[in-house]
């Protein structure tokens, strides 16, 4: 039995009699962070009811050993309208009537079901991985647990599989471009009329000699080339994933992105074969120049123990998958790090310094060019209370007078650090989703109640109802 809900709400529900407290399993401790402990999930416990608490994080997991959480990548986005109007107050002198006023009506459109929309996170992650500098910050976007019971699902409710073949795809792109490793691998062959390497005794026997074949030679030798043991084996898990990208539409409606990056790899691999003992991957040594191969056999590796290495399972209607959780507010970050350099052709991430630390504290970027210095928050958590988003207004504010920060910029006088949020917006919207550098600091993004704070809302990517 599932029990499905959307990020960060409250869902109550009701058990029978027999219901134990004891039969609920722990939520599973996504990260811990400057000492604090981030969970998947949360929940309170009453008799007959128990009050499951979503967080940031989307994913599937077990709350008993018969029942499972699955919370979707649905966000309720009139919470940016409600963002917007809090930061627009100019008065700073509000009354406590007025603020409680204030976030009565915030709650009530909240719990408006009229603007919940899925965010289409395999989008998300094509434009992550486009750009090399912010693929190597996804290790820690996703967690996944293989050792314990895999839960039941529909194939169009899996997220975690189109998750890991984008990753993979990607991962083969980046190798198709640079070039296919080459490397000495061996082949056998039942040679005529001549001898090659190291003559099979065992197979020279059954094949040849048994069957009077006097004339032919099982030999094992070593060829130089591209069909190696490695390529063999991300040709095959290429196969898996051309094969799920075709039978599943649900995250690849907009195929035109995914079949580029598919007809890009495809002729790469034309002359490597698909054969390949999987016992074989354990024990390869990875070539640092090389070191896209690494990622992408790991992944490879999960991909095909996703489908117990079986390809037909990718067609099936009904799958099992182990508990997996996504770091949205990570996957925020990281959308907004790649944004930033497509929109920014001529600067590189050097530029943008992510994730400065100081004092126990992380910038999400501090972004430092000749022309422009700026302390950004990425907030992919908004808030609709009206203090707290002013709290976290004040933080972000509280950043750029930080020494260590001034420092890292080059400012040593009476210079001021301005501040940006970025906050998500859905796709459509009016909102100016470019973030080229040069025109962040507009009159248009000033939040009027603070010296030098401005905001911009981005598009996220939407998957329509069907």
């Amino acid at each position: 039995m599932g029990i499905f809900l959307k990020e960060h709400i409250q869902l109550k529900v009701s058990f029978s009699d027999d219901f134990k407290k004891e039969d609920i399993i722990e939520p599973r401790r996504f990260k811990t962070e400057r000492g604090k402990h981030y969970h998947c999930f949360s929940y309170h416990f009453s008799e007959g009811e128990i009050a499951i608490h979503s967080d940031y994080f989307v994913g599937i997991d077990w709350l008993t050993k018969s029942r499972f959480v699955n919370v979707e990548p649905k966000l309720n986005l009139d919470i940016t309208e409600t963002f917007e109007d809090a930061i627009e107050i100019e008065r700073e002198d509000l009354s406590d009537k007025e603020v409680l006023y204030f976030n009565q009506i915030s709650q009530k459109i909240l719990e408006s079901e009229n603007s919940v929309k899925e965010i289409n996170i395999i989008a998300m992650l094509m434009e992550i991985m486009s750009h090399s500098e912010v693929e190597k910050q996804t290790d820690t976007l996703l967690l996944i647990d293989w050792n314990v019971a895999e839960i039941e699902i529909k194939q169009k409710q899996d997220l975690l599989t189109p998750f890991l073949i984008v990753k993979f795809l990607k991962f083969l792109q980046d190798i198709a471009r640079k070039g296919l490793k080459k490397s000495y691998y061996k082949i056998q062959e039942n040679l005529k009329n001549r001898i090659k390497g190291k003559i099979l005794v065992g197979q020279q026997i059954k094949q040849n000699i048994f069957k009077n074949r006097f004339t032919n030679t099982v030999c094992e030798y070593q060829v130089f080339g591209e069909d190696s043991l490695e390529n063999r084996f991300l040709k095959k898990v290429f196969l898996f994933c051309t094969q799920y990208v075709e039978n599943n539409k649900y995250y690849f409606r907009n195929k035109n992105d995914i079949s580029e990056v598919i007809n890009f790899i495809r002729p790469a691999f034309e002359n490597v074969g698909s054969e390949v003992d999987l016992q074989d991957i354990k024990h390869l040594k990875y070539n640092p120049f090389f070191k896209e191969y690494k990622d992408a056999i790991k992944v490879g590796q999960q991909i095909l123990k996703r489908f117990s290495y079986n390809i037909t399972k990718t067609t099936a209607e009904k799958i099992s998958t182990p508990p997996f959780w996504i770091d949205m507010p990570k996957m925020f970050e990281l959308y907004v790090y790649a944004k930033f350099l497509e929109d920014n052709p001529s600067l590189s991430s050097s530029h943008f310094n992510y994730q400065f630390s100081t004092h126990g504290n992380a910038l999400d970027f501090l972004i430092s060019t000749n022309n422009e210095k700026i302390v950004v928050d990425a907030k992919y958590k908004l808030k609709y209370n009206y203090s707290q988003i002013h709290e976290d207004i004040r933080q972000v504010a509280g950043y750029a007078r930080l020494n260590k920060v001034r420092k890292e910029v080059g400012y040593s006088g009476n210079e001021e650090i301005p501040c940006l949020i970025i906050y998500p917006k859905p796709a459509g919207s009016k909102a100016n989703s470019k973030l080229e550098i040069d025109k962040l600091l507009i009159n248009d993004n000033k939040i009027s109640a603070y010296h030098e704070v401005y905001k911009i809302g981005i598009d996220l990517p939407l998957i329509d109802s069907v």
